[in-house]
């Protein structure tokens, strides 16, 4: 017997061991071929498309990183087109809250080459125009006539034109749109106001403005007045306050225009110094006609008055006729107070047409408030803001001094007016011209409250 003879079997177990070892290598070889090639077909394809990702992430970034496209400047604004997305109109309407700097091409657009004149005089034209941009929004373009003769003062009131209007926005003012100006042209481009100036209805014999819209065309321009002097970051001295320089718009609302003579000034500023005769004879105050006296504000406030005396009128203040030996003046405002020292206001304003009783209130307020606006004192003519509360009602109005007798009694002698109070200044309480109401315990005391000893308490 050999020695094979005596050898062990192989084992059942180590048989099926060796088997699974051999799957095992088996299919991480399958395993580490696949992912092999899933990693070549992930390099062949980036290599192929590596240029054009590429290209993607650089437009991108440019894209993201791209200068914003110029904002629209207040002097270089194109028309709004009228198929503008909602967001650009808003910016676009952002940016023509100032003036807006037009082309002398454009200004023949808007108004058709000049086709129609609204208007004429010494300072040169205006026309109607209307804005290209779908709205039909009119326009009126004023053409300054620039010659070798008056350059110089042509430019002074384009420039108090654009510097005073184009900073202020208020209801009572008309709105510059824009302007044009180069080596031929200069012009204004204001909103069109389509009942034009006050005076063109305030002296027409038809009267066809209710007596209650001349009284809201007083207080509006009163207000438009105070915003100027008051309410503005540099106060603004109109200069040239009458009824041509008051339009109208659609609904009759007054607007104050024509800031050609106009002047800024610091709020703090009492006085400003001025070489030269400014505004219009029988509206100008009369510190204009005194040499090295001092101007302030209260020239537009003594303007106005003026401009009140001829509402409540409907005439001018100044009318000459043939009486006895010669030519007379009607002057208006003189006929004014005689009728008010002589209580008589209410027959006076009876005598223009006003008859019903809560217009001629209103009329007889108009001229009391017109004396004190008018007095010879600069110092003692009240604030705008003060002319507005009275002219509305609701303060008692403090009797007037008598105006004009000391104007009329120094000028021809070049003496200064003097202000008729000490204890007034520019700036003081609106108490010297007009009182606040009493108390409404009186007025609002019902016959309950009386028998139970109720009163109102006032805060």
């Amino acid at each position: 017997m050999s020695l094979d003879d005596y050898q062990t079997p192989p084992d059942e177990n180590f048989k099926t061991f060796n088997e699974t070892v051999n799957k095992s290598v088996i299919v991480s070889s399958v395993i580490t071929v696949l992912i092999a090639v899933i990693i070549a077909a992930v390099l062949i394809y980036v290599c192929k498309n590596r240029k054009r990702i590429g290209k993607d992430i650089v437009d991108d970034v440019r894209e993201i990183t791209a200068a914003p496209p110029p904002r629209v400047q207040a002097n270089s604004v194109p028309i709004c087109e009228g198929d503008a997305p909602t967001m650009e109109r808003f910016f676009q309407e952002l940016a023509e809250e100032k003036p807006v700097r037009f082309t002398a091409q454009q200004l023949c657009s808007f108004t058709n080459n000049y086709a129609k004149i609204l208007g004429s005089g010494g300072y040169g034209k205006v026309y109607e125009g209307k804005f290209p941009n779908g709205t039909g929004v009119k326009v009126a373009v004023k053409v300054l006539n620039r010659g070798a003769n008056n350059a110089s003062f042509i430019e002074q009131q384009f420039m108090a034109e654009v510097g005073s209007i184009g900073r202020t926005h208020h209801i009572n003012l008309v709105r510059l749109y824009g302007f044009c100006y180069d080596q031929f042209m200069s012009a204004l481009v204001y909103e069109f106001m389509e009942n034009g100036s006050l005076d063109k209805h305030l002296f027409n014999e038809n009267r066809l403005l209710e007596w209650e819209k001349l009284h809201e065309i007083a207080v509006g321009t009163a207000k438009g007045i105070a915003y100027l002097h008051e309410e503005c970051e540099k106060r603004i001295i109109h200069y040239d306050i009458k009824p041509e320089n008051v339009l109208l718009d659609a609904s009759f609302s007054p607007k104050v225009a024509d800031f050609g003579l106009a002047k800024l000034c610091s709020r703090e500023e009492t006085h400003v110094s001025l070489t030269g005769y400014r505004g219009t004879p029988g509206y100008s105050a009369p510190e204009f006609m005194l040499r090295n006296h001092p101007i302030t504000y209260k020239c537009d406030v003594y303007s106005f008055g003026m401009l009140l005396f001829e509402i409540v009128g409907r005439r001018r203040n100044a009318n000459t006729g043939s009486g006895g030996g010669g030519d007379s003046i009607d002057w208006f405002p003189e006929q004014v107070w005689e009728k008010y020292e002589k209580r008589e206001l209410v027959a006076l304003v009876e005598g223009y047409g006003i008859e019903k009783i809560d217009e001629k209130s209103k009329a007889e307020r108009m001229c009391i408030v017109a004396l004190w606006c008018v007095q010879d004192s600069p110092e003692s003519r009240p604030r705008m803001s003060a002319v507005v509360k009275m002219l509305e009602g609701g303060v008692e109005i403090v009797p007037p001094p008598k105006p004009f007798n000391y104007w009329f009694a120094n000028a021809l002698r070049g003496n200064s007016v003097s202000s008729q109070s000490s204890t007034t200044t520019s700036d003081g309480s609106d108490s010297y011209w007009y009182k606040k109401p009493a108390t409404a315990t009186a007025a609002t005391t019902t016959p309950i409250m009386k028998k139970y000893e109720i009163n109102v308490v006032t805060m």
